[in-house]
C-alpha cells in the first residue's frame, strides 16, 4: 500500500505536489503554534478570545515567506542536507515576523517564550517532513524510473574504494541512481577505519572478503581520481583475485576539462594496468612546430591522426588541415574538433580545413601544401593491419611507400619546414609486408634528407613506436567485445608479447620528437615493459568479475582459445634494428642511428618497385623489399587476392635497380 501511494504521489503534476506541500505547511504552522502554547503552559492548550486570530494569521505569514525563499521549488526526492540551511532561514524569518506581530497586536496573556518555541517547532516539522519524504520517495522513484516493478527491482551492492571527497560524492550520486547501492567504503588511511561517512562504514582492504560475502558485493568502484597510474596498477593487481567487477571514476584532468562528471563510472582504464605515469611534456617542444603555423595531418581520421589533431588545436595553430581518404572519418573528426574549439580560448583564430584526398594522388597533396602554405606535416596515413596488408600488398605499397614519397616530395616543393612520419616497431627486422613498407618509407625520408644533389630546407623526422591502446584493430576493444559476448577470447599464441602505450601519450611524444629532428632522424619512443597478451586477457576477465574457464577451473566463465599466429605476425616486436642508440633531452625519446640507402640507389629501386606493383608482379615486389629492408624475412607466401600461381616466372635477380 505504501509503495502504491508513493507511485501515486510521484506521478502527480508539479502543481498538485506544490498544493499538497502548502497544505501540509498550513497545518504545520497551526500545529507548531498550538504545540508552543501547550509546551509553555504544560497543558493541552485551547485558544480563547483574540488568540484565535493568531492561529488564523500564522499560515498567512508563513506560506508567502516559504514561497519567496524557494521551499516549494525544490524537488523533494533530490533534496540535500544543504537545503536545511534554507529551511532554517525561512522558519527564522517567519518566527521574527510572527513575534513582531504578536507583540504589536496588543493581545494580552501570551507568554514571551511562545514565539521562540513556535520557531523551534516549525523548523523541526518542516525539516523532518521533507527529509522523511526524501528518504521514502527516493528509492521508490529509482525503481519507477528503471521501469521495473517493485518486486523485480534490485540494486547491485557495491563497495567504494576511497573515502575521500570523490568517494563521498560518488556514494551520494549512487543513492539517486537505479543501478548501484553503496554498502561500505574501503580506504588505506588507518585513521578512517571504523568511522562512518553518510551512514556507510569505512573498512581496511583486508575486510574486502568479508564485505563481498556479507553483502553479495558484485562491483568495486575506484574513487581515487588523483592517484598515479602506478598506484592504480598496484591496486588493480590486489583486486584481481576477487570475483568482482572493477570500475573506476575518471581522472581529475578529464573532470576538470568537462569531458565527464565525477559520478561517471567506466571500465578500468587499460592504461592503468601499465602502471606508467606520463612524463610532463616540454612546452617549448610542443609549440615549436605548431603554434601560429599551418599544420597538416594526413590520415587525420585515424587513431593516431585524430588524437594528434586534438592536441594540435590546443597548441593554437594558425590553421589545421585534415587530409583524409575516408569521408566518414573526415566528417567525424571535423565535427569533434569544431566542438572542441568552442572550449578553447582564442579558438576563433584557428581554422580547421577538411580535405578529402589520398596521399597516392601526388598532384592533389602538393596543391594542398602550396595553396595553404603548410609549414608542418604529420604523416600518419598508412595501411597498418598486418593480415590485411598481406592479402593486399599492392595497395599497401601504393599507400605506405609511394604515399610517403609523394607527401615528402610535396613538402619539399612547397617548402614545408618539418615533415614527421609516424612509423612502427614492425619496421624493425620485419616478418610482414606492412612492416617492410613502413621501413621502406623511413628509408625514403632518410635518403631525401641526405641527398646532396637536390638541396632543400625540409627537415624529415621519423618516430617509431609500438601498439597504442584503443586503436583500430587493437586487442583491448576486441577482448572487451568477446568478454561481453561471453567468450571465448581469441589469442594467437600464449607466448606473444607486445609493447603498449596510450594514444594521447604517443601523440604528445610524436609532437615533441618532431621538434627535435635535424633531418633524417629516427626517434624511438620508450614503450616501457612489454606485456604478454594472454596475461592481459586474463586480467581483463578478472576485472570484469568473471573467471577463466580452463582445465583447472571447468566451471569458469570465459575460455581463452589459441588461433595461431596470423600471416606475418611475430611473437615479439623490437624497436631498434641495431644497438646504436643515443639519449635525447627527453626521458622517453631516443635517437637511433641506422643503415641508410643513398637516394641515387633508392630512386632506382622505387622505379622498379612502381612498375612491378603496377604489373601485380608481387614476387619481384617482395624481392625488392627484401633487398632494401634489412632483416626482412617474410613468414608466409604471397597472399594478394589477385595473384595467379601460374604466372610466368620473372627474373628475381634483375639488376634493373642496381
Amino acid at each position: 500500500m505504501g509503495i502504491q501511494l508513493a507511485y501515486w504521489l510521484i506521478n502527480l503534476s508539479r502543481r498538485i505536489k506544490t498544493f499538497i506541500l502548502i497544505t501540509a505547511d498550513i497545518f504545520f504552522a497551526v500545529f507548531a503554534l498550538w504545540a508552543a502554547f501547550s509546551l509553555r503552559l504544560g497543558v493541552l492548550y485551547i485558544p480563547k478570545g483574540d488568540e484565535w486570530y493568531l492561529f488564523a494569521a500564522a499560515p498567512f505569514m508563513a506560506v508567502p515567506i516559504f514561497v519567496k525563499l524557494g521551499l516549494y521549488s525544490a524537488i523533494i526526492r533530490y533534496i540535500e542536507v544543504r537545503a536545511l540551511w534554507t529551511i532554517i532561514q525561512a522558519t527564522t524569518l517567519y518566527a521574527l515576523v510572527f513575534a513582531v506581530i504578536v507583540y504589536q497586536s496588543g493581545i494580552k496573556g501570551i507568554p514571551r517564550t511562545v514565539p521562540p518555541l513556535n520557531w523551534l517547532n516549525m523548523m523541526l516539522l518542516l525539516g523532518s517532513s521533507r527529509f522523511l519524504a526524501r528518504w521514502w520517495l527516493g528509492d521508490i522513484y529509482s525503481r519507477l524510473s528503471g521501469g521495473r516493478s517493485p518486486v523485480a527491482y534490485r540494486k547491485k551492492n557495491v563497495v567504494i574504494y576511497g573515502a575521500g571527497s570523490a568517494g563521498v560524492q560518488l556514494a551520494s550520486a549512487l543513492g539517486h541512481g537505479r543501478e548501484f547501492r553503496a554498502v561500505a567504503f574501503i580506504d588505506d588511511d588507518v585513521s578512517l577505519h571504523k568511522q562512518k561517512v553518510n551512514g556507510l562504514r569505512i573498512y581496511p582492504f583486508s575486510s574486502l572478503t568479508y564485505l563481498i560475502q556479507r553483502h553479495q558485493v558484485s562491483d568495486i568502484l575506484l574513487a581515487i581520481p588523483s592517484a598515479t597510474r602506478a598506484r592504480k596498477s598496484e591496486l588493480i593487481r590486489q583486486l584481481e583475485p576477487y570475483s568482482v567487477h572493477v570500475m573506476s571514476m575518471p581522472g581529475l584532468s578529464d573532470i576538470a576539462q568537462g569531458k565527464v562528471t565525477f559520478d561517471t563510472l567506466q571500465e578500468v582504464d587499460i592504461a592503468d594496468l601499465l602502471g606508467r605515469d606520463p612524463v610532463a611534456p616540454d612546452e617549448t617542444l610542443l609549440r615549436a612546430n605548431i603554434t601560429g603555423k599551418v599544420i597538416m595531418v594526413t590520415g587525420a581520421g585515424g587513431s593516431i591522426g585524430s588524437e594528434l589533431c586534438r592536441q594540435i588545436i590546443q597548441l593554437q595553430p594558425n590553421s589545421l588541415i585534415l587530409f583524409e581518404l575516408s569521408e566518414f572519418a573526415l566528417y567525424a573528426i571535423e565535427k569533434e574538433l569544431t566542438y572542441l574549439l568552442t572550449k578553447i580560448r582564442n579558438s576563433q583564430k584557428i581554422t580547421v580545413i577538411p580535405i578529402l584526398g589520398s596521399v597516392t594522388n601526388a598532384d592533389r597533396i602538393e596543391k594542398v601544401c602550396k595553396t595553404f602554405n603548410v609549414k608542418t606535416i604529420y604523416h600518419t596515413a598508412a595501411y597498418k593491419h598486418v593480415p590485411m596488408v598481406e592479402k593486399n600488398p599492392g595497395e599497401a605499397i601504393w599507400n605506405n611507400i609511394f604515399g610517403t614519397l609523394y607527401a615528402a616530395q610535396a613538402a619539399i616543393n612547397a617548402k614545408v619546414d618539418t615533415f614527421v612520419l609516424i612509423s612502427t616497431d614492425k619496421a624493425v627486422r620485419p616478418t610482414n609486408t606492412m612492416g617492410a613498407t613502413k621501413r621502406f618509407a623511413e628509408l625514403i625520408l632518410q635518403g631525401l634528407s641526405l641527398d646532396t644533389r637536390k638541396k632543400h630546407d625540409t627537415r624529415f623526422t621519423m618516430v617509431r613506436f609500438g601498439n597504442v591502446l584503443g586503436s583500430s584493430g587493437s586487442v583491448v576493444p576486441l577482448f572487451r567485445e568477446q568478454i561481453a559476448r561471453g567468450g571465448p577470447i581469441t589469442v594467437t599464441d600464449a607466448r606473444v608479447i607486445r609493447y603498449f602505450m596510450t594514444i594521447p601519450e604517443a601523440s604528445q611524444l610524436v609532437i615533441q620528437a618532431g621538434a627535435m629532428g635535424q633531418g633524417g632522424d629516427v626517434f624511438v619512443l620508450d614503450m616501457g615493459e612489454p606485456i604478454a597478451i594472454v596475461e592481459l586477457a586474463k586480467r581483463m576477465v578478472h576485472l570484469s568479475g568473471l573467471e577463466i574457464r580452463d582445465a583447472d577451473n571447468p566451471a569458469g566463465d570465459i575460455e581463452i582459445t589459441y588461433t595461431g599466429l596470423r600471416p606475418g605476425e611475430k611473437l615479439y616486436e623490437e624497436l631498434l634494428i641495431g644497438n646504436n642508440v643515443s639519449e635525447t633531452g627527453h626521458a622517453r625519446i631516443m635517437r637511433a642511428q641506422e643503415h641508410i640507402i643513398p637516394w641515387v640507389n633508392l630512386e632506382k629501386m622505387l622505379r622498379v618497385l612502381e612498375q612491378a606493383t603496377r604489373n601485380d608482379d608481387f614476387k619481384r615486389v617482395r624481392h625488392i623489399l627484401k633487398d632494401a629492408v634489412s632483416g626482412f624475412a617474410p613468414q608466409c607466401e604471397i597472399g594478394d587476392l589477385l595473384w595467379q600461381e601460374d604466372r610466368k616466372p620473372v627474373n628475381l635477380l634483375s639488376d634493373a635497380y642496381r
